[in-house]
Formats: structure tokens, sequence, C-alpha cells
């Protein structure tokens, strides 16, 4: 009987338990449980229109969600939270994640659903789309545009900031409809607009709308505020803008800042939109996530207007600070680099002037002419140094045992190989035969420096270029550039014209520059241009080979990007000395008190040293030529350099006299 009394009791305990357990299975969780994530998945796809919807039908409800989020631009993350039921009715949070621009918005709301025959039905209510939002009310992303980073240049000059600008254009508001082509028309006649374009541009836009056509640093004869007044709807509007203090003032180096093109918008995964800001060019490109900071934003809800002409209602949702972008700081002195492009203001041809301070290896000016069309001449262009390149023969001569006061044979021409080579025009003949090297430096013989070909091999060349910071990498310069290349090897009449800055050789007016500052300063020159360690650390640093492709426009003596360029500084290169370059100083001086630069000899201050060049290209008769100087002047080097520009001497060199004179 006892044995009877414990089985049943156990039996009873059984029952007790696989009933509570059918009872917790049967109680809804899983099924609300099922129905919560649902939800969070539906609205994370912008799409609720399969989900059981209690209180509005669901295909009205899909509408109301994506009119609320569509002003977002984007999807969310939702996760549903821990469900809590009460019988029919479970409640639960919906933790919303949105990627708004670069910032994050993170909120919960609270969801309930009720149970409805063997369906959790969502009680809908705009509350659940974001905390405090109201029926009728959407959602839009109003951006907060960061403050650009500052360019500086040495000292801490401010190159790029802030300035007055006049937009100009056609205010709709102020005109009847009417009138509104008419207007457009006369305001492009008068600022020089495409005037079928821009009469499009106003017709396209609303009633409201202020339609630029021009922005302006500062009136001018032609366009005044009195002529912009005069056209109905016409308005000049007072702003700032990031801008150098010219219009041309090294925009080919420092790139400019306006709007995002689609182009660029495209290839920012996702990092610009439409608005947005940017750098096009040079280093407001290169640096421009640094540059650009990060905007801020606000999540605000309109509430649609009840009444016409009555301004909606707004109120912020969420906000985010914006971000300053970091100032870039540079070497470039203001006044130099507007010195150098005022004196190039007149050339016609591409051209070019660097200057340098040889003690740092900062980069002082880098100006490229008008006739660059905007192409960075100065940092980027390949061009035959022509005999400013004898700097490195000599060297390499001074290597192999020779000295300022070893003679030489200078003759009127010379063959090699079936090629003929010459002096140049008017060479003096009292420095034809056995002359001194200086004197051949200095009047630039090239038949001599051709003669010294079975001394001086290819790769001694290319080395003595390396001991003169050129054709080796500038990892401290932080900008793009060519600097230099000289091929390890030539045979025959190649390493012939190598000896005379022709052939395979190719120099930028940038590494012209560096060859003249590493003698000035005794050793190799390794130019800077950007001094931010974060900004430097964030690039690529600037190589032998690294440019961009000339423009269409240059002639065939800015050959393409692809030319070969030597590995960084074989151990077989040392250096150059300080004995080395007080011996080339002395022939650089020699050009000026002896030689065909006697003209820089009145540039008052420190005695100028300096070395011209002629570089003959293209296939005509005569050739046309590059016209190439170097200078060294105290505790600054300049290259001046011309396209299809004549002879060195009498191109350059006045160039280069006008510079260092102003300079002081």
């Amino acid at each position: 009987m006892g044995k009877m009394k414990t089985r049943n009791l156990v039996l009873g305990l059984v029952s007790l338990v696989m009933a509570g357990s059918l009872t917790a299975c049967d109680d809804g969780r899983a099924g609300a449980e099922g129905a919560a994530k649902q939800l969070a998945s539906s609205l994370a796809a912008l799409d609720v229109g399969s989900l059981a919807v209690a209180g509005k039908d669901a295909s009205a409800a899909n509408d109301e969600l994506n009119a609320v989020f569509e002003g977002l631009g984007a999807k969310p993350s939702v996760q549903s939270g821990d469900v809590k039921l009460d019988g029919e009715t479970a409640t639960f949070p919906l933790n919303y994640s949105w990627n708004i621009g670069s910032a994050k918005w993170e909120y919960s709301s609270e969801a309930t659903l009720k149970k409805s025959g063997d369906k959790w039905a969502v009680q809908w209510n705009p509350q659940l789309l974001a905390p405090e939002l109201s029926d009728g009310q959407t959602l839009s992303v109003k951006t907060v545009p960061a403050q650009r980073g500052q360019i500086l240049g040495a000292g801490d000059a401010p190159i790029v900031e802030d300035r007055p600008v006049f937009r100009v254009g056609i205010d709709k508001t102020k005109l009847a409809a009417d009138q509104a082509d008419a207007s457009a028309r006369a305001m492009a006649a008068l600022l020089g607009l495409d005037v079928e374009d821009y009469a499009k541009q106003v017709a396209a836009s609303g009633p409201q709308a202020f339609v630029e056509g021009i922005v302006l640093r500062a009136y001018t004869p032609e366009i005044t505020e009195a002529k912009i007044t005069a056209i109905p709807g016409g308005a000049s509007i007072l702003d700032s803008m990031a801008l150098a203090p010219t219009r041309t003032f090294a925009r080919a180096l420092l790139g400019s800042v306006g709007q995002a093109s689609a182009e660029q918008i495209e290839k920012s995964n996702g990092a610009l939109r439409a608005g947005d800001t940017t750098g096009t060019g040079g280093l407001q490109q290169k640096y421009d996530s640094l540059l650009r900071g990060k905007d801020g934003v606000e999540v605000v809800a309109k509430q649609a207007a009840k009444s016409e002409g009555e301004t909606p209602a707004t109120k912020v949702f969420f906000s985010s600070l914006p971000v300053p972008g970091t100032t870039l700081k540079t070497t470039l002195d203001l006044k130099l680099q507007q010195l150098a492009e005022e004196t190039l203001a007149g050339v016609g041809p591409a051209s070019a002037i660097v200057a340098l301070k040889p003690s740092t290896g900062a980069v002082l000016a880098a100006a490229s002419g008008p006739g660059s069309n905007g192409y960075n001449t100065a940092m980027l262009g390949q061009y035959a140094p022509g005999s400013t390149f004898k700097i490195v023969d000599s060297l390499a001569l001074f290597r192999d045992g020779a000295t300022p006061d070893s003679k030489v044979e200078c003759t009127p021409t010379l063959t090699v190989d079936g090629r003929t080579f010459k002096n140049s025009e008017g060479y003096p003949e009292s420095s034809l035969g056995s002359v001194t090297l200086r004197d051949a430096f200095a009047h630039s013989c090239n038949t001599a420096f051709i003669n010294a070909r079975d001394t001086v091999s290819q790769d001694q060349l290319e080395s003595a270029a390396m001991a003169l910071g050129v054709a080796v990498e500038a990892p401290k310069l932080g900008a793009d550039a060519f600097l230099g290349s000289v091929p390890g090897a030539a045979e025959g009449t190649e390493h012939a014209a190598s000896m005379i800055g022709q052939g395979k050789v190719l120099f930028s007016p940038l590494s012209a520059a560096i060859m003249a500052a590493s003698v000035g300063n005794g050793a190799p020159v390794s130019p800077q241009l950007v001094l931010n360690p974060e900004a430097q650390n964030s690039s690529p640093t600037a190589t032998p080979t690294e440019s961009g492709s000339a423009p269409s426009s240059s002639s065939s003596g800015a050959p393409s990007p692809s030319a070969s360029a030597p590995p960084a500084s074989p151990p077989s290169t040392k250096p150059i000395t300080k004995e080395e370059a007080a011996a080339l100083s002395d022939m650089m001086r020699a050009v000026v008190t002896s030689g065909h630069a006697g003209f820089l000899a009145q540039v008052p201050g420190a005695p100028v040293g300096a070395k011209t060049g002629t570089a003959e290209f293209g296939n005509d008769d005569p050739p046309k030529t590059h016209a190439w100087i170097v200078a060294v002047h105290g505790d600054l080097a300049v290259a001046v350099f011309v396209e299809d520009g004549g002879l060195g001497a009498t191109t350059s060199g006045p160039l280069l006299k006008s510079f260092l004179t102003a300079a002081g």
C-alpha cells in the first residue's frame, strides 16, 4: 500500500510538471518574440507591407514609414529587445542605429503587439519609429558644415583662408515670372556666361531661388554693383570663401576648393554627398580628408504647414557637432611665391620658378607660369635639363680625380657614332682648345664634357646625380612631384647626349633647384613642403617618378610620366661633400664672373653662382630649345625654366636676375 501511494504521488508530480511545461510553451512567447524580430527586420528594410498591423492598413503604415524616413537617405539597423508578455499583449524596445554622414544616431522606441487570432499584430503609431514623433511629422537631415582647415605658409602665414566674395546672380523673388528669362540673358551677357545655359538654370529653378552666375573677389570696371542691380532681379550677395591671396596664387600647387562633382562623389565611397565642399587638384585634393574635417548633422522633424504661407514647425531630434579640418602647414614664402608668379606673368610658353632654402630644404616658391595652363610645371614637368646637368658631370669628374683647374679639350664640333655635337651659337673662340674645366663650365663647352664620356661612365653620372639629391626619394616633401630620372646605363650617342643633359636624362624645375641647393648646402638637400607630421604620415611620399600626366598642350619636351628612374641610393652612392660642393661653387661663380651669366654680377647681396642650360627637343630644323638657369644666392637656390624658350642665358637669365634682385 505504501509503495502504491508513493508511485501515485510520483505520477502526480510528473503530470504537474508536464502541465506547467505546456502552459509555458502555450503562453505565446515564441510567437511574440518571432513577431518582434520580424517587425525589427521589416523596419530595417523600410518595408512593413506584409506585417499584421492593428489600427492602420499595412499599406498605409508602409507609406507612413517611408515618408518619415525618406529624408534621412539611409536605412537603419533595428534590433528588438526583451519581450514582456501580459496575456494577449507583448511590449518590447526597438533599438535603432543610423549612420548619418559621419555620425551615429542611436535611440530606442517602445513597440506593442496584440494577439489577434493566431497572429501578433503591431500597434502602429509614430512613436514606434522615433520617440516623441507626432502624426504628420517627417525626418530630414541638415548638414552642419565643418570649418575647412587652412593652408599656412612659412611662419604660419595664412595662404588659404576665408576671404570676402560677392555671389552675383538673379534673385527670382525680386522679379515677375515673365521677366526671368530676359533678366537671365542680360545677367549672362554681363558676366560672360553661356547665355542659353544660364537662362535654362534660371527657368528650371523655383520662384524663391537665387541663381548664382559667378563669384567675384571684387567688382571690376566691367562688372560693377550698379550694372548688376540695374538688371531686374540682379543681386550681389556678400559672402566668404576659402581662397588664396590672388586668383592664380600657387593654383597648380595648392589646388582649389568647390562643390564636389558627381565623379568625386562616386569615387568617395560615401564620404562625399551632393552639395559638399571638397578639394580639386594639388594639396587641397591630396589632403582633402584632413582639411575637410567632419561635418556635423542635425536630424530634424518637420510638421507639414496647416495653411499656405505658414512656415512648418521643426524640432531637432539629434545633432552632432562638426569636427574642424586640420590646418596644413607648408614652407611656402608668400612674398617669394607671389614674386615668382609676377616674374613669369608675361611669359608665353609653359614656365616655372622654384626656390629652395639650401640649409633646410624648405620649398619657398614653386610657381608655374600662365603658359602652363594650370599644370604644375614647377614640380611635375619632365624635361631634358640641358647644360645645367654639367653640375652633375663635374661632380663625377671630381670623383675621377679632376679639379676646376684640370685641362679639358674644347673643340668646335665632335662626332660620336655618326652624330655631330656642337657648342651653342656664339661660343667664344678664346675658350676653345685646351682649357680649364672651370672655363669649359663657365662658357658651357658641350664638346669638352662629351670628350670626357670615356672618363665618366653612365652609372657614375647616375651616382653623381643622386649624390646631389636628384632622382632619389623625398620623404619630407609631402606633395606629388617628379624628382628627376638619370638612366644608370647608356652607350654611344645616348651616353654622349647624357653628358650635356639630353637623351633620356629628365629633370623637373624642382629637381634642378634641389641640385643647385645641394651645392649651396655642401650636402644633399631633401626638399620639404608640408610640415605637419600627421599630414605627412597620411599621404604617400614623392618618388623619383611620381608625377601626373603632362597636359596635352605641352610640347614633346614633356614626355609621359612612365620615364624610368633608378632605385633610391645604391650602396656605391656617397653624398656630395663640402669640398666637392666648394669646387662646384667656384665653377658656378665663374659662370657669372667670366662666363655668359655676367648680368648676375649686378645682383646685390651675396655673390651669385649659376649654370645655364639650353636643351634641344623635337624634330624641327633648327630644333626648338628649352631654356634653363639655376643659381645659388646665399641661402637661396633657384631654378628658372621656360619651355620652348630659346637660350637659357638670354631667356631664363633675365627672369632670374629680376627675381633675385626683387627677393633682396
